[in-house]
């Protein structure tokens, strides 16, 4: 009902809307969202608590498939920040796209601050950028969004003796409808080694690390208990990542 209504404010002119509720729940307005879409119209809206980091809620709470289904629908531009940083930049990009709806996507647990100069702060309303570089061509890319872009740059600090590349990829719908210049500076193609990381199903990440590569996520259900204890049951640990590298390379 709430995303119907933004959809009808939106129509009305004069207001851009906004609504928010837990990620889980976007099932509830699968309809609105897709008519959205559709009709090319601006609303926003918002989801929280995107991932197993949920936590005691369990399960029925939290999200594994919503936002790979969301990226899927036509029109729809879909953010996951990893930080307050890109939350802005999202925001900002949400509020200034008159031609269709956004989904911005955020976690229940606090995310760390990652330091940026103000070119990749430039960067990020292209979808996908360069986080973390090293020098010359990397031996791997990491690829991470939301709260699983701390533990790609967690990671590439433990593999000290290779040249590890972090792309932050908040909208991978922004970073497909750049040129293929950008694309490839971001992802060469001659580096084939890539990890992919994100709280939910892989499918999606496929198209970015090839069939050689690997993509840390989850295709099943969740369980009930702390988001920390979630975390390291499912695999999304350092030093998970770290062994994930080093399988590619």
């Amino acid at each position: 009902g709430m995303s119907a209504i933004m959809n009808g404010i939106a129509l009305h002119g004069g207001f851009v809307p906004y609504g928010a509720t837990f990620l889980m729940f976007s099932e509830y307005a699968r309809n609105a969202l897709r008519m959205a879409a559709l009709m090319k119209i601006q609303s926003v809206f918002v989801y929280t608590h995107d991932s197993i980091g949920l936590g005691e809620d369990g399960p029925t709470h939290q999200p594994i498939e919503q936002t790979a289904t969301l990226r899927m629908i036509p029109n729809m531009q879909v953010w996951r920040p990893c930080d307050a940083v890109e939350s802005a930049v999202c925001w900002k990009a949400a509020v200034e796209r008159s031609a269709g709806p956004s989904c911005l996507i955020f976690s229940r647990q606090n995310l760390a601050h990652q330091n940026r100069t103000a070119e990749q702060i430039a960067d990020i309303e292209r979808g996908g950028y360069i986080l973390k570089d090293c020098d010359g061509t990397p031996d791997a890319i990491i690829i991470a969004t939301g709260s699983e872009v701390d533990l790609a740059m967690q990671a590439a600090d433990q593999l000290s003796g290779k040249k590890i590349r972090v792309v932050s990829m908040p909208s991978t719908n922004v970073f497909d409808a750049q040129d293929e210049a950008w694309r490839e500076s971001v992802l060469p193609s001659s580096v084939t080694a890539r990890v992919a990381v994100e709280a939910g199903v892989t499918d999606g990440w496929v198209k970015y690390v090839g069939l050689e590569g690997k993509v840390i996520g989850i295709n099943r259900f969740g369980e009930s208990a702390p988001a920390g204890e979630l975390f390291k049951e499912f695999g999304f640990t350092v030093e998970n990542v770290v062994a994930a590298v080093e399988a590619v390379v």
